[in-house]
């Protein structure tokens, strides 16, 4: 691939090509939460923290980012393997980072799968910090009803 690519903003028309990306890479997990009315819906709470890397108009690396007021998330960041090792997805994070900073949030999460050992090495390389004094946990809304 050329080393030519742009970053814009992610909106809600993206998610075909997004959605794609997020199925077909490793290290993405992916539920109900992730439909297309789920993450346009997300998108228009969060507006302007998600990003996607496209290349000859195509969409090549994503980010989805948000934050509740006071930290901000990173959810799902991916770039297309053919792609990687070109700064893309460094430079995804920054712009999310950068929107979130100018928003007043000056800390950030995010997830990553324990067995996913691409996506540490990324997160760890790019000065991202371990946190092993936390465990997260989840219950679906609709449980014991």
């Amino acid at each position: 691939m050329p080393e030519s690519y742009s970053i814009r903003n992610m909106a809600p028309g993206d998610y075909p090509e997004v959605f794609e990306l997020w199925n077909n890479g490793e290290g993405i997990g992916l539920s109900q939460a992730d439909s297309e009315e789920n993450i346009a819906k997300f998108l228009e709470r969060n507006p302007r923290l998600s990003f996607v890397a496209v290349h000859a108009d195509k969409i090549v690396g994503t980010i989805l980012c948000g934050h509740d007021g006071r930290r901000g998330y990173i959810y799902h960041l991916i770039v297309s393997a053919a792609c990687r090792n070109r700064g893309i997805g460094r430079a995804l994070v920054e712009a999310s980072l950068r929107r979130l900073k100018e928003q007043g949030i000056d800390k950030c999460h995010l997830f990553v799968f324990d067995d996913n050992e691409l996506g540490k090495r990324f997160w760890k390389k790019s000065g991202w910090t371990l946190r092993e004094d936390i465990v997260i946990m989840s219950r679906h809304t609709s449980q014991g009803e």
